[in-house]
């Protein structure tokens, strides 16, 4: 399943590509800045930012990754036997039962590639109709505490985004739960469809909104593996200036990562070391509250609220607006405080020096 999601990663990497080429411009709002090739001494700069990246431990090796795989793998297992219990003692078919299937799907840093050692992941949950958040919360709670494997159990049923956190084998899982309005989750299910969030509760809405902004993420940039060593240098560079918390009124991970993704699309050949310094160039200037969008807003009206500062008078207060690319549309700084934004903007003009 894990390979799957990798090799998909990589065909979209290539599809991405195809298209910033074909159409002769990079994706996103606005026409590329340059769409000049790498020079020798670029593809140099980025060879020495991946050695420079190794003492800090920003990346895993293939034993701890495949150790996350195997993990993930016992998850989905996990759920589909819960899905399969749940459907039984409801009276339906074995037959039927067996088919109904259910899955865990990743987002976050883990699933965009730029998660670093003993990082958490975060994972949902997606079951069928049939399956309630009440049943996440007890049954399968109490499956996932019997398992030898899980410690630090807890749910959070009544958060925002309502969680079971545990730890799986030495692993730090954040699990949310969606239940679909269709009678059987298949193993090719695609949530960026915006029909699936039709007649869902606020609660599943905003559980599937991660994984389809990560996803949304993925497929707007037109290179996946530039992106993502940009992304894990600016990370790095955010948390050592201490400008990494969405808590405290600065960027959090989803939101340095649309604005490494508009920098790709921005310089959609450059290469990660270029990225970086792009990066600096252009928000150091950017003309905020201007927001950052990686496209054109989706016109799916299914009566979520999404932000529009035209239609919503508090969204015209935020400061720093960075939207995020799947419908309903958030901004995912509205923390951002005046002092704040100052201090990140002097961070990105001492960057670019």
């Amino acid at each position: 399943m894990w390979a799957a999601q990798q090799a998909q990663t990589q065909q979209q990497n290539q599809q991405n590509a195809e298209k910033s080429a074909n159409s002769g411009k990079a994706l996103g709002m606005t026409s590329a800045i340059s769409t000049a090739d790498p020079k020798p001494i670029d593809i140099q700069r980025t060879l020495e930012l991946q050695e420079a990246l190794k003492p800090f431990n920003v990346c895993e090796s293939d034993q701890e990754l495949n150790h996350r795989m195997e993990i993930l793998c016992k998850l989905n297992t996990l759920v589909k036997e819960w899905i399969k219990e749940v459907s039984i003692s409801k009276n339906m078919p074995d037959s039927v039962a067996d088919q109904v299937g259910g899955k865990i799907y990743t987002f976050g840093s883990y699933r965009l590639g730029v998660h670093h050692k003993g990082a958490d992941i975060d994972a949902l949950c997606v079951a069928p109709r049939h399956i309630d958040r009440s049943d996440y919360f007890t049954s399968f709670f109490e499956k996932l505490k019997a398992h030898p494997e899980v410690t630090d159990l807890r749910a959070v049923e009544e958060a925002f985004v309502p969680v079971i956190k545990m730890n799986f084998d030495g692993i730090e899982i954040d699990m949310l739960f969606a239940r679909l309005a269709l009678k059987e989750i298949s193993e090719t299910m695609d949530l960026r469809d915006d029909m699936l969030l039709k007649n869902l509760d606020q609660k599943c809405v905003r559980s599937l909104n991660g994984c389809r902004v990560t996803d949304e993420i993925l497929r707007l940039v037109p290179n996946i593996e530039n992106f993502r060593l940009a992304l894990r240098t600016i990370k790095l560079w955010a948390k050592r200036h201490g400008i990494y918390s969405n808590v405290l009124g600065y960027l959090g991970g989803v939101s340095w990562a649309m604005l490494v993704a508009r920098t790709c699309q921005l310089y959609p050949n450059a290469v990660a070391a270029t990225l970086v310094q792009k990066f600096f160039l252009v928000f150091s200037q950017w003309k905020w509250p201007q927001p950052v969008l990686l496209k054109q807003p989706d016109t799916v009206n299914l009566g979520f609220q999404v932000w529009d500062p035209r239609v919503n008078a508090s969204d015209r207060y935020h400061l720093m607006p960075i939207i995020t690319p799947a419908y309903p549309q958030q901004n995912s700084t509205f923390n951002v405080s005046a002092s704040t934004r100052a201090v990140m903007v002097e961070e990105f003009r001492q960057g670019l020096q």
